[in-house]
């Protein structure tokens, strides 16, 4: 700075002696004992250390009066000489507040130093003119404290171990940045480019129940099968709270909105589709710099392992260990990562707080990445994760307009089928509620289409003659139709060695064994089984189960696994019946694994056999087991009017629901229920919520006429709970019978019914 542009001329041999003077005597050294070192520690009148506030008031009037002396126009009024001085005297001493060091003042520059100097003064008081005046000479004097201190002997050594700090500061900086970046020699990127691919070819496709006739033809690209379905949110606790209104996915959408999601949904309902969707999605929009991680639970806890560090999330897959070192603890850490955690209900209910302390350790070490989860219904109670902000849906069954789009779908994908089939099949499902109940996930939907076909026409009309009839197409005819020349082994004994692995595994809470044991289990049965000893020994029988009838599949190389939970707990139910194991069957009715397994048990048992599991149930007592026995009534082909009265009778003690929550699971035992719940012409509007529900869950058409019973409602909370249940049934139908009655002003709606409304509008005019 040039000391002319301050506008006061003084040579420095009048301003240096003066600046000297504020300042103690130096130490020698960098002055590292006091640090941080602060101008403050060394002002000269801190602790009486030479200069007095009289002294600093004589060096401030001797600087002024030669301020004044300098040639040019006088910059100050006459009589404003004290006011000036008394002024700087009282900034300068401010000198001692100041927390900088000299190496900091140094570095600020003298305009800077200079205004923290005056901000850390009292205001000055002064006119206009001697206000300028006084700031000129704060300027003025700041230049050469800062001039004094670049030439004491402690500055250089200061300064030098300041830089070796800021240095070592630097490098750690560095070091850490490093650690969060992409590897710069481009390993990270190429890497991940691979990586992407892999992911996009491997879930890429879907295996479509049915479509097997041809080598090949099962396998189905995932965009020309995926069905977006619809989720709801997850119900409250709070009886008054309607469900909330169904909202389509795709799930990137719902992702967007939510970050951490556990979705629900039942068996074959597509929860494992949805995983492949998202992960092809952003696979295949590498711009995007989203990474998904695809962890099914099933696999990774199989011998009980220690669900997996970032560092194993690739273990079992081909590109293992090829990674470079960190990479997956960098894509956490950066946020990138999409966490896509398949099964929470296919580990046992014992290992399941483990999961959950799992996934919270990895939210709290890498917060910013998005996460689903999935799991059946009834695995985990209501805000399992609500501790890690995880917002709960579930899939809903798909629609009408689902079904029909899949029949249409896997028609035009299958070869060699007459395209009457198609209209027949799309008739009987609109004519047919039981066939309408039977067709709510791509599973079943898939299953209806195959057996259709492979029965030209004729279709089962129970759950468990449908899932007789797969098994039968799957075992004994499959390889038949196909004209492959394969020893001639009949239905029943496969059914006996499947049935041992199915228990096996509903026993020990998994879904998934190694080969070793699956041949074992294999090995031990085979001598009471002869017939199936035609196919060779236990390997032999096992790679015919595994290569030949679609109904095991194999995860890994040394894991295997039911195509679906589906056949594993019908065939599981039946080594039960075989083996009399009728009391381990109701002594399991609180275990959400086993429900699956005693309905299946109760559809195949003989008369005595389902009267003792219903009578088991009905006598354990908790709401569950209750719920269970009545949801058997359906099930139940022959059963005593006493024993159905009973069961009838107690779930009527369950009434009304005490949430929706409640409801909800009242309204999946069945359409039975429909007779049990309030009357909508003398509900209370508590009761009307609940009662909406329960039969929004029946998802039998034989609702429809009871919901059309409350559209005269008065309550916006019932009108809200009718509109979100529209697509779970015939669009038509029920916008004819229930919404086109609605009393409640539509605009009043929430924007969540808006598109409920908006979607049925589009599948009427469809």
């Amino acid at each position: 700075m040039d000391v002319s542009v301050l506008g006061i001329r003084l040579a420095s041999g009048v301003v240096t002696p003066l600046v000297r003077k504020l300042f103690r005597h130096e130490e020698a050294g960098a002055g590292l004992v006091d640090r941080p070192h602060r101008i403050s520690s060394y002002v000269a009148w801190r602790e009486k250390r030479g200069l007095d506030a009289a002294d600093l008031r004589g060096l401030a009037d001797h600087l002024v009066e030669e301020a004044l002396r300098a040639p040019g126009e006088r910059p100050l009024p006459p009589g404003e000489e004290a006011g000036v001085a008394a002024a700087l005297a009282a900034t300068l001493y401010a000198l001692g507040d100041l927390t900088l060091s000299d190496v900091e003042a140094v570095r600020l520059g003298p305009r800077a130093f200079a205004r923290q100097l005056r901000a850390a003064a009292p205001h000055p008081g002064l006119s206009r003119d001697a206000e300028l005046f006084h700031s000129r000479l704060v300027d003025l004097a700041c230049l050469h404290i800062l001039n004094f201190f670049t030439q004491r002997s402690t500055f250089v050594a200061s300064t030098l171990v300041e830089q070796s700090r800021l240095h070592a500061e630097t490098i750690a900086k560095v070091d850490e940045l490093l650690t969060r970046v992409p590897r710069q020699d481009g390993r990270d990127s190429a890497f991940e480019a691979r990586y992407l691919d892999y992911l996009a070819r491997r879930h890429g496709s879907l295996t479509i129940f049915g479509l097997d006739l041809a080598p090949e033809s099962s396998r189905w690209p995932l965009d020309a099968a995926y069905e977006s379905l619809e989720v709801t949110a997850a119900p409250g606790d709070r009886a008054e709270a309607p469900p909330a209104a169904p909202y389509s996915l795709p799930a990137d959408r719902l992702l967007a909105e939510h970050p951490r999601v556990l979705l629900r949904g039942e068996a074959g309902s597509g929860k494992t589709t949805l995983i492949q969707w998202l992960a092809v999605s952003a696979a295949r929009d590498p711009g995007a710099g989203t990474v998904p991680f695809v962890l099914p639970l099933r696999t990774l806890t199989r011998h009980g392992e220690r669900l997996p560090a970032p560092r194993d999330f690739l273990a079992g897959s081909p590109l293992a260990g090829e990674a470079p070192d960190g990479w997956e603890g960098r894509v956490l850490r950066d946020g990138r990562a999409l966490l896509l955690v398949d099964g929470i209900d296919e580990i046992p209910a014992a290992e399941r707080d483990r999961a959950r302390d799992w996934l919270a350790d990895l939210i709290a070490a890498c917060p910013g990445n998005r996460w689903l989860v999935t799991s059946r219904p009834s695995a985990v109670r209501a805000d399992w994760l609500a501790a890690v902000d995880f917002s709960e849906v579930t899939l809903t069954p798909m629609t009408r307009a689902n079904v029909r789009a899949f029949i249409e779908r896997w028609h035009s994908a299958a070869d060699h089928v007459p395209p009457e089939y198609r209209e027949q099949l799309l008739d009987a499902v609109a004519r047919k509620s039981d066939l309408a109940r039977l067709a709510t996930n791509p599973l079943l939907c898939g299953m209806i289409c195959a057996l259709h076909r492979e029965r030209r026409g004729f279709l089962p009309t129970g759950r468990k003659e449908l899932y007789a009839a797969a098994l039968s197409m799957l075992l004994h005819r499959r390889d038949r139709e196909r004209d492959l020349r394969l020893p001639d082994l009949a239905e029943e004994p496969q059914l006996q060695l499947l049935q041992r692995l199915a228990y096996w595994l509903i026993r020990n809470g998994r879904t998934e064994m190694d080969r070793s044991r699956a041949e074992s289990l294999i090995a031990d049965a085979l001598p009471a089984v002869p017939a199936a000893r035609v196919l060779g020994d236990a390997p032999e029988v096992f790679a015919h189960f595994l290569e030949r009838t679609g109904l095991l599949r194999a995860p890994t190389e040394d894991t295997v696994e039911f195509v679906h939970r589906t056949f594993q707990d019908f065939l599981g139910a039946r080594a039960a019946l075989d083996e009399g194991g009728l009391g381990e069957l109701t002594g399991h009715a609180e275990d959400d694994q086993w429900e699956d397994v005693i309905r299946m048990a109760v559809a195949q048992g003989r008369p005595r056999e389902r009267t003792e599991i219903i009578r088991g149930l009905l006598d354990r007592g908790p709401d569950r087991s209750v719920l269970l026995a009545y949801a058997c009534l359906q099930y139940a082909a022959e059963l005593t009017p006493a024993l159905r009265a009973e069961a009838e009778a107690a779930v009527r003690h369950l009434l009304p629901p005490r949430s929706i929550d409640h409801a909800q699971e009242l309204g999946r035992t069945g359409p039975l229920v429909l007779e049990l719940l309030a009357d909508p012409a003398e509900a209370s509007e508590e009761e009307a919520l609940m009662a909406v529900a329960a039969a929004g869950e029946t998802l039998s058409d034989l609702a429809v006429p009871y919901l059309a019973g409350f559209r005269d409602t008065r309550s916006p909370a019932v009108h809200h709970a009718l509109v979100s249940l529209w697509g779970r049934f015939d669009a038509r139908e029920y916008a004819r019978e229930v919404i086109e009655h609605l009393r409640h002003d539509p605009h009043a709606l929430s924007r969540d019914r808006g598109r409920v409304l908006l979607h049925g509008v589009r599948a009427v005019i469809r």
